[in-house]
């Protein structure tokens, strides 16, 4: 069955064209990944389909409603007193407004100590309503769905607006896991999420009943998820079967393919090219030694028929003319870094540092970095990464210990944030304050960076995520540091400018300390782990990321947390039972019913 039928359409903006002749089509039961780079309307094109923008040409067909999809937005506009809670429970209106209804009609019977009859009245026939829907049901399915995206109870009832990146993805998750509407539309899903959180949403999303179509550029995560990939470009959309690695293999056997019928018809041009100026050369000698010879002029105009010939056969092949496709710009950077003769960068020892009022991040902690170490930290969010990162860069304070660093040292630091930058410079005026740069020199490095013509003089605070990203790369790479500290350098780049960051990392002779969710990075780049988890000892993990994800890791439960969980699914199964039971004709039954559900909830909130 098909859900979704694009033919032709085309997108403007403000006149300038983005994309043209897009068609496609999605399948039900697909996991299509929608591919391209940054800039080139991924996100304009799902809100397109969603309703949200208009195209300028063409048209979709839809073989299911809109109501019944599930979107994930990358910006997700809501009101900003609606809580984590209210948002997963909003994804039925109905029960949502009944549970509205009834918490307004029980502040008004609490103020008139009961003696309020009409919303007595009314509470009863709405509560009535809100147990035909299973309103209690489906609270609790809502709240089950936070607690697997790993939401604390105490992060329920915050705004959402309030929460980081990683909680409102996983607010979202949990919203669409509650509903498991048909066709979801992911934009982006794995932005901040740690790398737990990340393999529970490839586990479902690749057994995902219904069908999704995503943006990403997490080739780990497409590699385990994606049946097909549509590569969207300016001038069309083309679709691959297969995921990431299928594609960029298919990719490559086109780029050759073409390659040698280009050679071919460059060559066959050349002999045609070659035949057209011999036979005419042999025509105007054919033609001058006839003289006024009619039969000598006669057989000097076969020569002519075959200049003909070949010139009909040059226009078809220039007619079908193989065209090698025109090359995208791409990043070209190599990072340097200052001599350095010794063997340690930097040594941490007995570091503590704590964040806000809770415990200690890191307490205790020694880490030595040496000439050439490529370390990855990892760990799931909140657990000192960032920190950690800033304590090395010189950026904050420990509460206790030492660092101690070489004289010789050179920190190069990559803030996550990108709030670093001069945001009121252009481009160009940024490197234009290093000594010696000219404005020849500044205008080949930032074309370069894919900073071309105009782009220069663009100011930094207007630029997009990715585009801040390539400044922070272009101040690293002049800082020529030797010891680099990186929170999150790819986040916002598209999947080619990833791998051109890797090549050259891959090839920085300094030391690296690194935090990233890109398994791909970590696979490329890293030789050595640092485990963080919050209440834990960090654990150093002597190998690479590939080795140390292929290692079988089991947790074994201690005999406390198995009496918990033994507990825990008990407290379950009652709500469930109670959940689904029939309603009772009594109103004071109803009551009971309702405090032991109330009760069982707050009892299996405490025991997780």
């Amino acid at each position: 069955m098909t859900l979704i039928k694009v033919k032709n359409i085309r997108k403007e903006w403000n006149g300038i064209p983005l994309f043209a002749d897009v068609s496609f089509e999605i399948f039900e039961g697909e996991r299509v990944l929608l591919f391209g780079r940054n800039g080139i309307g991924k996100t304009t094109l799902l809100q397109g389909l969603l309703g949200r923008y208009s195209f300028e040409g063409g048209t979709v067909a839809y073989g299911l409603p809109t109501e019944e999809w599930g979107v994930l937005d990358q910006q997700l506009d809501i009101r900003s007193d609606v809580s984590a809670l209210e948002y997963v429970l909003s994804g039925s209106a109905e029960a949502a407004a009944l549970k509205r209804r009834l918490e307004e009609l029980s502040r008004r019977l609490q103020e008139s100590d009961g003696g309020d009859a009409a919303a007595v009245g009314e509470y009863g026939e709405v509560y009535e309503h809100y147990l035909q829907l299973d309103g209690y049901g489906w609270e609790a399915k809502a709240e089950k769905c936070l607690n697997q995206l790993k939401l604390h109870p105490a992060e329920w009832s915050l705004p959402y607006r309030q929460l980081s990146g990683g909680q409102k993805t996983r607010v979202q998750l949990a919203a669409l896991l509650a509903r498991q509407p048909k066709l979801l539309v992911l934009d982006e899903p794995t932005n901040h999420l740690d790398e737990a959180t990340m393999i529970w949403l490839e586990e479902w999303v690749r057994n995902y009943p219904g069908t999704v179509l995503y943006v990403s550029h997490d080739r780990t995560f497409i590699d385990r998820t994606a049946t097909a990939v549509l590569e969207l470009s300016s001038h069309g959309c083309r679709r691959y079967p297969g995921a990431y690695k299928q594609y960029r293999e298919q990719k490559e056997v086109e780029a050759r393919t073409l390659a040698v019928q280009f050679k071919k018809q460059e060559q066959e041009k050349e002999k045609l090219l070659e035949s057209i100026r011999r036979y005419a050369e042999w025509f105007q000698q054919a033609h001058r030694a006839a003289g006024q010879n009619d039969f000598l002029r006669a057989k000097s105009k076969k020569n002519v028929s075959r200049l003909h010939a070949k010139e009909a056969s040059l226009e078809r092949l220039q007619m079908n003319r193989v065209e090698l496709p025109q090359a995208a710009p791409k990043l070209s950077m190599k990072l340097e870094s200052e001599d350095f003769q010794g063997d340690t960068l930097a040594a941490m020892s007995g570091i503590r540092c704590a964040y806000g009022s809770g415990p200690d991040l890191l307490e205790n902690f020694h880490l030595t970095l040496r000439r050439g170490d490529r370390l990855a930290v990892l760990g799931p969010n909140g657990a000192g990464k960032s920190t950690l990162l800033k304590l090395i860069a010189g950026i904050i304070e420990p509460a206790g210990g030492e660092l101690r660093l070489h004289p010789r040292t050179k920190v190069g630091y990559f803030a996550q944030e990108l709030d670093d930058l001069p945001l009121a410079s252009t481009i160009l005026d940024s490197l234009l304050e290093l000594p010696g740069m000219t404005q020849t020199e500044a205008r080949t490095i930032l074309g370069c960076f894919m900073f071309p013509r105009e782009d220069v003089f663009k100011r930094i605070g207007d630029l997009s995520l990715g585009e801040k990203c390539r400044v922070a790369f272009l101040r690293l790479y002049f800082g020529r540091a030797n010891l680099l500290v990186l929170d999150e350098p790819t986040n916002y780049l598209d999947i080619d400018t990833r791998e051109r960051v890797e090549e050259a990392l891959a090839a920085y002779p300094g030391g690296l300390v690194i935090v990233s969710h890109d398994r791909y990075l970590h696979t490329k780049v890293a030789s050595r782990l640092l485990l963080l988890e919050r209440g834990r000892e960090p654990q150093f993990y002597p190998g690479t990321y590939e080795e140390y994800a292929a290692k079988e890791r089991s947790t074994v439960l201690t005999p406390e947390e198995q009496s918990r969980e033994g507990e825990l699914q008990v407290l379950e199964l009652r709500l469930a039972r109670l959940m689904h039971s029939e309603s009772s004709g009594s109103e004071a039954a109803n009551r009971e019913l309702m405090a032991e559900i109330v009760s069982l909830q707050r009892a299996i909130r405490e025991l997780r």
